[in-house]
């Protein structure tokens, strides 16, 4: 072969290689974002119907008063749940799955399974992609103290509020999902929120973590909690 053909030959070989670097990036920066917009709507719509058309009470015994409705299911891979962030802007509301596992984030963020149920004492854990996947923790080094974290099952509003900046750890620190996590500053047991991302922002060597505490809950009929419209 030729000196002319090798450089043609490693000429074509480069473009193609560099079409298929674009067009990965293209993917992870564009199309990951897209398939997420889908996935987190159709998971909210879900929620709101269910919600709209009601929970379902059991049968009550005979001469006795109609049972309480059940709680939200929590079950793998589904919605139970919508967050609301403000601090992330007036458009920012993702679903809640159970479980972790990488196809559930990518629908929305995911609760730590074994952790805390919303709004019951313990530690509710939530993870969520600081990128890719419709970026729903992008700009969670914004967060401050104070700033409220609400969420709604559809029968009850809980809303959380954010104690001190987010902490920067190691993967391995699963001791940040804990009931009363040590380095949170918590004096003991009570309703906490921790959510969970990847730092640095394109990277997974570290991850980000905000602490909050339950501060007030309201029943869904008495209207959107204050913290939504501040």
């Amino acid at each position: 072969m030729s000196v002319r053909a090798v450089v043609r030959t490693f000429s074509e070989l480069c473009i193609t290689v560099g079409a298929l670097i674009v067009l990965f990036v293209v993917y992870v920066l564009f199309w990951t974002g897209v398939k997420a917009v889908g996935a987190t709507d159709d998971q909210v719509r879900g929620l709101q119907d269910a919600w709209a058309r009601g929970p379902v009470a059991s049968a009550p015994p005979a001469g006795g008063s109609p049972a309480a409705p059940p709680p939200p299911a929590y079950r793998s891979g589904k919605a139970f749940a919508v967050m609301y962030v403000p601090r992330f802007g007036k458009g920012w509301d993702w679903p809640v799955l159970e479980g972790t596992a990488v196809p559930t984030l990518q629908k929305g963020l995911g609760h730590y399974a074994g952790t805390a149920r919303l709004g019951q004492t313990g530690n509710f854990a939530v993870a969520g992609h600081r990128r890719t996947y419709g970026d729903p923790f992008k700009d969670f080094p914004e967060l401050r103290p104070g700033d409220p974290i609400v969420l709604t099952d559809g029968t009850t509003w809980f809303t959380y509020r954010v104690d001190g900046k987010p902490y920067r750890t190691v993967p391995g620190d699963t001791a940040v999902i804990d009931p009363v996590p040590r380095k949170s500053g918590f004096d003991g047991p009570g309703r906490y929120l921790t959510l969970t991302t990847c730092d640095p922002e394109w990277g997974s060597s570290h991850r980000l973590i905000a602490w909050a505490h339950l501060d007030a809950t309201q029943p869904v009929t008495r209207g959107r909690p204050r913290a939504l419209d501040s």
